[in-house]
């Protein structure tokens, strides 16, 4: 492509962005624009987790005798295998005072009894399952509340799978009946600390690769985040640090990027408020990573972005009645 072209066409994306996103970028923010004003989050992808990002968990809740509180209730039973799994590597990982706190209704998700322990936690795992599972019982009750007050005093809260990505203002695969519809329109609110961010999990293993770029279409002002099974992302302010597996980050309001997407590294540190790279990773490839064979949605460029290698579905993560 020619300079001539190039410019065109770089003019013609600039002229093309909604005046949503135009207003949002002209208004600029406060610091951070869109992670935590205080404390950390941690969102991870599923599958198989590594044992250090427990640990990180941990030392960011503030050590082995730290006060943490696991909610289970995204899963399809009460003791979902993701939720004993979580219980179980986090005692691995040296935590001595953890706290199972559930339930499916409203009303008592908003009573103080209930949410009592996490007044007292500085550390918050949510496992993994459905979507609507979360919002569906904390969403605006006091226990959003009070997950808020965790980072407020300078805790974590750690989403895992569905729990990633109830994390975000935007919720994806929200819909009680499957999980394979990105977008439920009654069912797309999400619990916040990420603003103006759609978190989607279990990227390459499940084929998901370009289902945030189809959701940017309409939602042009989402900074879009797909992780990866056994991947997780720290975020503090604004600086997001890619852990364990690559990333992808899909953003349109950027001019001077032809492709909507962008794969970061372990090891990298991205700024969610600036959408910019401060630190590029070390990408360690194997025998067994290759590129996507799908076509990309139709509107964006054609890009063969590295990826993990798909896996099965991890069982861990029961999809009740839908396939994986």
């Amino acid at each position: 492509m020619g300079p001539l072209r190039l410019g065109t066409v770089l003019l013609a994306l600039t002229l093309t962005l909604s005046a949503g996103v135009q207003e949002a970028l002209a208004q600029g923010c406060s610091t951070p624009c869109v992670g935590p004003r205080r404390g950390s989050l941690m969102a991870v992808g599923g599958g198989t987790i590594h044992e250090d990002i427990y640990r990180r968990f941990l030392r960011l809740a503030g050590g082995p005798d730290a006060r943490i509180v696991l909610i289970p209730t995204a899963g399809a039973e009460d003791g979902s295998h993701d939720a004993w799994t979580a219980l179980e590597k986090l005692r691995d990982a040296g935590a001595r005072r953890i706290e199972v706190l559930h339930t499916r209704n409203r009303r008592i998700a908003d009573l103080e009894a209930f949410t009592g322990p996490l007044g007292e936690a500085s550390g918050v795992w949510i496992s993994g399952g459905r979507q609507w599972r979360l919002s569906e019982v904390y969403l605006h009750t006091r226990t959003h509340r009070e997950l808020q007050a965790v980072l407020d005093r300078g805790g974590v809260v750690a989403g895992n799978s569905a729990g990633a990505s109830a994390l975000a203002s935007f919720l994806v695969r929200g819909a009680r009946d499957t999980n394979e519809v990105l977008v439920e329109p009654e069912n797309q609110e999400g619990f916040g600390f990420l603003r103006q961010v759609a978190i989607d999990q279990h990227l390459m293993a499940r084929g998901r690769e370009n289902d945030l770029m189809e959701l940017l279409k309409t939602h042009p002002q989402l900074l879009g985040l797909g992780l990866n099974e056994g991947g997780a992302l720290i975020v503090t302010g604004d600086l997001a640090e890619v852990v364990g597996s690559r990333v992808a980050v899909y953003d349109v309001t950027d001019p001077l990027h032809l492709l909507p997407l962008r794969w970061l590294a372990p090891g990298s540190v991205y700024d969610l408020g600036a959408r910019s790279v401060i630190l590029d990773g070390v990408e360690e490839p194997t025998p067994s990573e290759s590129p996507p064979t799908e076509s990309p949605p139709t509107g964006f460029p054609r890009t063969a972005p590295p990826g993990d290698a798909p896996s099965s579905p991890d069982p861990a993560y029961p999809v009740d009645p839908v396939p994986p």
